[in-house]
């Protein structure tokens, strides 16, 4: 895309996974949809903070994503879901782990962003939900279902989304379902500053999807923003961070913004749902693949 600074800007994933041909559409209209809900916040001076939230929730809401609605089962056939919410401005962090029972993880995890703890678990992150009049449900709400009433195995990975606003503020957020058949309490990089995501005005923001424990071992979010800070272009950051994978193996997909709205986006994974827009473009964009991008001359 153009190097031009923008004034504002948006990018979000759907997921660094294996996209069946049937699937492609689903996955970038959800992705669209999220992207157009999230830049009306931005282009009427919303805030950073608010735009990632409500993309979010949108992802949360589309069953073709696994987040929310469309999470899958662990070991015990039971929906634990993990979010994270970071504030570029004060550095404030608010996340949730292994949470039941609530329809939009981000949501708690923005309601834990101005409290001292930067992470609360299980019941723990339940009660805390409930207590601040968080959005709850019958756990079987969140699991998508046939016409026919069957349960579907639902969507694959994390959803993520970093933001810039008119102000130049940064904003990063996540959302997750963990892994399907995963052991029970079991926490990945979302969650977890400087693995799944990262956020500060003075570099930029970032928002990883993949192998959440091959993420949090190599730190890849914690990469990223040294590279910013370092001088290096958000294309450059994203793809030098996953290559640190290869000591440990496994895949991933992460999405870039540096502090000019310039954006970068990179993957490992066959596939990894993108979709982003700024105030220097004519309009959003969408893939599925890198190579789509590069097929435009963009890259």
């Amino acid at each position: 895309m153009s190097p031009e600074r923008a004034t504002w800007a948006l990018i979000l994933h759907g997921g660094a996974k294996d996209i069946a041909p049937e699937q492609e559409e689903a996955n970038r209209a959800g992705c669209l949809t999220a992207l157009t809900v999230g830049a009306a916040v931005l282009r009427r001076g919303g805030t950073a903070l608010d735009a990632v939230e409500a993309a979010i929730r949108a992802l949360e809401d589309d069953p073709t994503f696994n987040a929310g609605h469309g999470s899958v089962l662990n070991a015990k056939g039971e929906i634990e879901m993990d979010a994270a919410v970071m504030d570029g401005t004060t550095l404030d962090i608010g996340g949730v782990a292994a949470i039941q029972s609530v329809r939009h993880p981000v949501s708690v995890a923005r309601l834990m962003l101005r409290e001292a703890p930067t992470l609360l678990a299980a019941e723990g992150a339940a009660r805390f939900a409930a207590e601040r009049g968080a959005e709850l449900c019958d756990p079987q709400d969140l699991i998508p279902r046939e016409p026919g009433g069957a349960a579907t195995k639902g969507g694959h990975d994390t959803v993520g989304c970093v933001a810039l606003d008119l102000d130049g503020d940064l904003a990063a957020g996540t959302s997750t379902g963990g892994l399907t058949g995963c052991l029970v309490g079991r926490v990945g990089d979302s969650p977890l500053p400087g693995c799944g995501l990262y956020a500060d005005n003075g570099s930029g923001g970032v928002a990883f999807s993949g192998d959440g424990e091959s993420i949090a071992r190599t730190m890849l979010a914690a990469r990223v923003i040294q590279s910013l800070e370092a001088g290096d272009m958000p294309q450059i950051a994203i793809e030098a961070a996953l290559r640190r994978l290869e000591r440990v193996g496994g895949e991933a997909g992460g999405i870039v913004l540096n502090r000019q709205g310039r954006i970068g986006w990179a993957h490992s994974s066959p596939h990894f749902a993108v979709a982003y827009v700024t105030s220097a473009m004519d309009w959003p964009r969408v893939h599925l693949h890198r190579s789509e991008e590069e097929g435009e001359g963009s890259a």
